[in-house]
């Protein structure tokens, strides 16, 4: 099996990794998180999923792909600029709503329906308020998170701080959890209570 071949890619994601490259964007998602995200969010139909760090919208237009048409998603980031270029590309869609808002202060406001999938790519609800957004998933749903291994762009002393987070996620006891050396490393976890 040859997993680098990936045949399924969103339409409009050749155009957004244009966009990338265009303005230097260095944080763009890899092709097998979105494949990854694509198919987890097709496994919850009428779906409400939350991205946090919505970035130039590459994992996004995985995840809009995988979406049917009752399904619903959030996507946040505190850029304006990468936010408005994801409004470009995705302002249309009706299921989706762009949220230009620090990722903490959205966590700590947020009060609406509890989501399926969570993807958190920011510091918020990965590295900060993660017990606000697990108290913010169903029962059954799923946490991803991506960059587990250490990346070139990390500062100094983020590696640390990342193998702090996987001893924290290990120890929890009101999810399952699956580490993949795959990708730039992902966790998956599901909540069981």
């Amino acid at each position: 099996m040859k997993d680098e071949k990936i045949h399924n890619k969103p339409e409009i994601h050749s155009k957004i990794e244009a966009k990338s490259a265009e303005i230097g964007f260095t944080m763009p998602s890899d092709l097998y998180i979105g494949s990854l995200l694509k198919t987890l969010v097709a496994s919850k139909p009428a779906g409400h999923f939350l991205e946090l760090g919505t970035g130039i919208g590459l994992s996004l237009s995985w995840m809009i792909d995988g979406m049917d048409q009752e399904s619903s998603l959030i996507s946040v980031d505190n850029d304006p600029k990468l936010i408005q270029i994801a409004r470009e590309f995705f302002g249309k869609d009706e299921r989706v709503d762009l949220v230009l808002e620090d990722g903490e202060k959205w966590i700590e406001n947020y009060d609406g329906s509890p989501f399926d999938l969570v993807f958190a790519d920011a510091w918020p609800g990965k590295y900060s308020h993660l017990d606000e957004v697990f108290a913010l998933l169903k029962v059954g749903g799923i946490y991803v998170i991506d960059d587990m291994d250490e990346q070139p762009n990390w500062p100094e002393g983020h590696a640390e701080k990342a193998a702090s987070l996987v001893e924290i996620l290990e120890q929890r006891d009101d999810f399952y959890l699956t580490k993949m050396n795959w990708s730039t490393g992902v966790i998956l976890m599901t909540k069981i209570r």
